[in-house]
């Protein structure tokens, strides 16, 4: 069966990701050779792509019209007829498709996703068109992310970690499997914020396109600045117990405290804050450090936890700075810093 040289060159714009083009393309020919069931069937591709799907459909059917066991028409016919709700006319295409080339994986997987609709229950069936269509199309994403999807549904685990593999090997930025293995390994036992916050930012370096690890981005660097918190609460307990803000024993210390007993505090203070934020914030990743700065702009809750962590530090370093001789204003600005951070630690958890 010879190809028309301009089908041709619409295929190859459609195989480059440019549908609209390649629609464009094969239109023009077909205004001029209506009766090329190849084009009619390469015109429901793109339209697909497109996501029109009943001119997708009305394309495929003028191409069976023209050439009734035209393989890829079939096909184009059986998915554009899934999108449109009509299930069981998608799946008697599909399987028309399959009876004239058996070893097609695209009727396949879209049969093998099919049954996931059509027969939840009957995991064997959906398993086996997943299986060819992975060992007649080995080096194609499509197949094995059909075979993630059914082995997902029908949990089977080590199936569907199998079809990740293979989609990385295939193509190291595939979107999906770089989103799946990135959540994985983030969601193991004992990763710190930090940690995910690497992860997810290697993550979408690869695939870039990614909306779920880009919230999941945003949502350990929300972790993140949370902690910031607990390090502006330890900094504050550092300065009260040394400016001794409540005295206990019945012995309190003679105010003001020493000025070297309060700069040994303002130097534990940075120790806290340079090892517990600055060099963990350092060592981020590039992406990483962008997405603290865009997360504080864009959001309100990100900016009200590092106001409050702010609020308590710039009340302990009040408290050590300053030479107190009396504990009524160090007492006030203890709780000042305090009770806020109490009132919203417990309730802002999952607010980004």
């Amino acid at each position: 069966m010879t190809t028309h040289p301009q089908v041709q060159r619409a295929r190859m714009l459609y195989e480059m990701m440019r549908p609209e083009e390649a629609r464009e393309a094969v239109g023009r020919h077909l205004a001029e050779n209506p009766d090329d069931h190849q084009a009619w069937s390469l015109l429901g591709q793109c339209l697909l792509t497109l996501g029109q799907y009943s001119e997708a459909f009305a394309a495929a059917l003028e191409s069976l019209r023209l050439e009734p066991g035209f393989l890829d028409a079939h096909f184009v016919r059986g998915y554009a007829l899934r999108h449109l709700g009509r299930l069981e006319e998608a799946e008697a295409a599909q399987r028309l498709a399959i009876r004239i080339d058996p070893c097609a994986w695209g009727p396949r997987r879209q049969l093998a996703e099919l049954m996931l609709e059509l027969a939840p229950d009957r995991p064997e069936e959906a398993l086996e068109h997943a299986e060819v269509a992975v060992r007649e199309g080995p080096e194609d994403t499509y197949t094995w992310v059909t075979m993630h999807k059914v082995a997902t549904f029908h949990e089977r685990t080590e199936l569907a970690d199998e079809a990740i593999r293979q989609i990385l090997r295939v193509d190291p930025t595939h979107t999906l499997a770089v989103t799946v293995s990135t959540e994985r390994e983030a969601a193991k036992a004992g990763t710190s914020a930090a940690r995910a916050a690497e992860l997810y930012a290697g993550g979408l370096a690869a695939a870039p396109h990614s909306d779920a690890l880009r919230k999941d981005l945003d949502r350990a660097v929300y972790r993140m600045l949370r902690g910031t918190r607990w390090l502006a609460l330890l900094c504050l307990v550092m300065a009260a117990v040394t400016v001794d803000v409540f005295p206990s024993g019945g012995e309190a210390k003679e105010l003001p405290v020493h000025l070297g007993t309060r700069l040994w505090a303002l130097t534990l203070m940075a120790v806290v804050w340079g090892f517990g934020a600055w060099r963990r914030y350092r060592r981020l990743r590039t992406g990483a450090q962008l997405t603290v700065f865009a997360l504080v702009r864009r959001s309100f809750w990100p900016r009200v936890v590092l106001g409050q962590a702010a609020w308590a530090t710039l009340c302990a370093l009040l408290l050590v700075a300053l030479p107190w001789s009396e504990r009524t204003v160090p007492q006030v600005l203890f709780w000042l810093a305090l009770v806020p951070n109490l009132l919203s630690i417990s309730h802002d958890r999952d607010k980004v």
